[in-house]
């Protein structure tokens, strides 16, 4: 399929567009970002509804956009809709998608927080949110190192180990608000001092 050619879409297509979505949502540890190969199997390779150039792109224009990391997903669900003909279609491929990827992790989130509350008194459910702290502060710990690493040498990026525990001591010692510490951030970057 070229870039810019039509394809077909009946109403049972949107339907198993929208369930497969549904699946990958419960299947999305770690975010939409993570089911993304199924996704490329799904549309680009299963059902050809978009080109491997149009899926690259979808990501790289909604990674390097501002806002939540799933925008990805309304991308290709944009570019299926465009490619069956229409802005019609295009707005209904975001919609399915969208619809598709938030609707089970959300119920299941907002069902699981409800239960926790309600049992927070539990030794079970105490036990389970003091063992996810040091999960969660392991889990940011290792991409502040990967992040650090990227260019290959990690080694070098020393100040970025000093400036990531400084700012993580602030946070936990004092009341000086996360923005401060960014700003803060932000200018050392900008002076080349990190």
């Amino acid at each position: 399929m070229s870039a810019g050619a039509h394809i077909v879409l009946t109403w049972h297509d949107w339907i198993d567009l929208f369930a497969h979505y549904l699946v990958l949502s419960l299947m999305s540890v770690g975010g939409a970002i993570s089911t993304t190969g199924e996704m490329h199997r799904y549309l680009v390779e299963q059902h050809g509804w978009m080109t491997q150039q149009q899926f690259a792109d979808a990501i790289a224009i909604a990674q390097a956009a501002p806002g939540p990391n799933v925008l990805f997903v309304a991308l290709l669900g944009w570019t299926v809709g465009l490619n069956a003909g229409s802005h019609v279609a295009a707005v209904l491929g975001v919609l399915v998608t969208m619809t598709g990827i938030m609707l089970p992790s959300s119920v299941l989130m907002l069902l699981a927080t409800d239960w926790g509350h309600r049992n927070r008194e539990l030794r079970a459910v105490r036990a389970f949110k003091q063992g996810m702290a040091p999960l969660v502060i392991g889990m940011l710990i290792s991409t502040g190192i990967v992040l650090a690493g990227a260019n290959g040498d990690a080694a070098r990026e020393w100040p970025l180990y000093v400036v990531s525990t400084l700012a993580a001591l602030i946070l936990w010692r004092t009341r000086i608000h996360l923005l401060w510490l960014l700003a803060a951030g932000a200018a050392a970057g900008a002076l080349g001092l990190v």
